[in-house]
């Protein structure tokens, strides 16, 4: 095992004994080292590949980006990039952001992962926040930070969704996750600009918020029934537009840009679901909703 950067400076005991982990696990200790921003303690690693897995909180593999990771590194004949992992029991090495190369060796048969093992189990999740290995779309994130929420609610029930923000990123995906675990197709798109404005995050510990994130993500699934229904109705008249979904929703929301107060979340859904049993079906034409799609569309920068 080799020594840290700083020749003179010794790694603390539970790091040494880390590292001695690692060896006894069939792995190797190339390093232990500070790494240069925060000076916290490392290891660089090679693992068994069969001893690394992803987290179990972050989003699903895609197979489209996993298939051009291993077409690129077996062009390259080398693999250049180490994931980051870090160690919640003997013998299992998570990582928060290497499940893409992590499938590629597996691909290409490989017997070792190259790693970087964080001694601090608990700085996955902010790794996972971080991940940058593959645009996330809201689906993905969603169900990652969802994912996130049940693992600390085992792990750390005393703490809650405010001690977490900056992992979760944003309350609505919190709320957000619980329909997409219900409905991978759910339309979250739909509603995320509404959820963004009124979602917040909740005070108190996760055993306690998460029954309120059901019951709003219940709120969610209502709004979104009482949509489908005047979208058939309005598939019923010939309007088939994929924009027609935003364009009722444009029109029924309670929540007006010019307001400096906004309602809270229940009041937002409550006048949202009414407004959508009300709405005049039968006032739409299509070149309405057209018109609003063109002047939905971003300009180009």
């Amino acid at each position: 095992m080799a020594m840290s950067v700083h020749p003179d400076e010794r790694p603390p005991g539970s790091v040494a004994a880390l590292a001695a982990r690692v060896e006894e696990d069939g792995g190797r200790a190339l390093a232990v080292y500070r790494e240069p921003v925060g000076g916290h303690w490392q290891i660089f690693v090679l693992l068994p590949i069969d001893k690394v897995a992803p987290t179990p909180y972050q989003r699903d593999l895609s197979p489209t980006h996993a298939k051009r990771l291993q077409e690129m590194v077996k062009k390259v004949d080398r693999f250049v990039d180490p994931i980051v992992v870090v160690s919640p029991s003997p013998g299992v090495y998570w990582t928060p952001n290497g499940h893409h190369r992590l499938r590629a060796l597996q691909k290409l048969k490989a017997d070792w992962v190259p790693a970087i093992l964080i001694p601090e189990a608990d700085v996955a999740f902010q790794i996972l926040a971080l991940n940058t290995e593959k645009a996330h779309n809201l689906k993905e994130k969603s169900l990652e930070v969802i994912r996130m929420y049940r693992g600390l609610l085992e792990e750390e029930p005393k703490k809650g969704e405010q001690d977490y923000a900056f992992q979760f990123e944003a309350a609505h995906l919190v709320t957000l996750g619980l329909l997409y675990e219900a409905n991978k197709r759910f339309a979250g798109g739909a509603f995320a600009p509404i959820l963004r404005r009124v979602d917040a995050f909740l005070p108190g510990t996760f055993p306690k918020t998460l029954p309120v994130r059901v019951e709003r993500a219940a709120a969610v699934r209502a709004a979104d029934e009482a949509l489908a229904g005047v979208v058939d109705q309005l598939k019923k008249r010939g309007i088939r537009h994929p924009f027609v979904k935003n364009y009722v929703l444009a029109r029924t929301t309670p929540l007006s840009r010019a307001r400096k107060t906004l309602p809270g979340f229940d009041q937002t859904f409550q006048k949202l679901i009414a407004a959508i049993e009300a709405f005049d079906v039968g006032a739409v034409r299509y070149q309405d909703v057209q018109r609003s799609a063109i002047m939905a569309i971003p300009a180009a920068e």
